[in-house]
């Protein structure tokens, strides 16, 4: 008498539990495939990324150095002279101070707001326009300043001016970061906070702004680093001077406008220099600011470990 086939059923058929089994086999093969094609992609595509980069760093690097020694920075001359950029590196910290205060305040305190008092509707309004606005171009935002500030307030093309429409364009990614970790709090913490007769404002004191503030912190030196890269709303709401700004209207230079100046200058000619001493200093600005970031957020991190898990 011939014998049945394991798993099959009596008319000679697979069991469909075979065909399941074979298809998580394929499944797992496919994944584990797709996983190593990305173990070897990805490195190769970071060196696709990198290679640029390191091109450019070089390219400006090459021509900056050897035309820049320490009495450079530290000179305090015209922002038009070749042996004095102090004047604009200061008075790129003022303005970057300014429009970073502006837009920490304001955007922390729409963050709180919108992860813990606004409705979930009118959250979500909020949020896609801070979106919309972080997309918005550059230009765009300088623009609406040079309208709305320079023109039709009559502040004039003064520091205060541009500090503010800078803030602008800073403002959405301070204010999704400080969204995003209010909104990562765990929510027994809150309760729990709440429970024991904490009122808001001191929840969010005590509790929820130590946790947050990695992230916060994070979203800050982005938004610093993204605008001192901007260009577009200074040259459009600032004109240059060649002294410091010694009041909030007063006119006032930028690292970046330096460089839209000379960029394109004739090569070897005195904008051209500065345009690549500008370049190089922003670099290296934005290398600073990434580094502190780190450094501090690891630390808040490391004092968090495992009280709120």
């Amino acid at each position: 008498m011939a014998t049945a086939l394991p798993n099959s059923t009596a008319t000679g058929q697979l069991d469909p539990a075979d065909d399941l089994r074979a298809g998580d086999t394929v499944r797992v093969r496919l994944r584990t495939g797709f996983d190593r094609v990305l173990g070897y992609l990805l490195p190769l595509l970071f060196l696709v990324a990198i290679v640029p980069i390191l091109d450019l760093l070089y390219s400006i690097g090459r021509i900056a150095l050897p035309t820049m020694p320490l009495s450079v920075i530290t000179s305090f001359g015209s922002y038009q002279a070749e042996d004095a950029l102090g004047v604009t590196i200061l008075s790129t910290f003022e303005m970057l101070g300014v429009a970073t205060a502006i837009a920490v305040g304001l955007g922390v305190l729409g963050g709180i707001a919108t992860a813990e008092f606004l409705s979930d509707e009118v959250a979500g309004w909020v949020r896609t326009s801070a979106n919309l606005l972080a997309g918005m171009p550059s230009v765009i935002v300088g623009f609406f300043g040079f309208f709305a500030l320079v023109l039709y307030l009559g502040w004039g093309a003064v520091f205060i001016a541009g500090a503010v429409t800078l803030s602008f364009f800073m403002m959405p990614y301070v204010f999704r970061t400080a969204d995003i970790a209010f909104s990562s709090i765990p929510r027994p913490v809150r309760e729990a906070a709440y429970g024991s007769g904490a009122r808001p404002y001191q929840y969010i004191l005590r509790v929820g702004l130590p946790i947050a503030i990695p992230q916060i912190l994070t979203g800050v030196f982005l938004a610093m680093a993204i605008g001192l890269g901007e260009t577009a709303p200074i040259i459009l709401t600032v004109d240059p001077n060649v002294a410091l700004p010694i009041s909030l209207y007063s006119h006032s230079t930028y690292l970046t406008y330096l460089i839209y100046v000379g960029y394109e200058s004739q090569p070897g000619s005195l904008p051209a220099i500065l345009a690549f001493q500008a370049a190089l200093l922003v670099v290296a600005i934005v290398v600073v600011l990434n580094i502190i970031v780190r450094f501090i957020a690891a630390r808040y991190r490391k004092r968090l470990e495992g009280l709120y898990q």
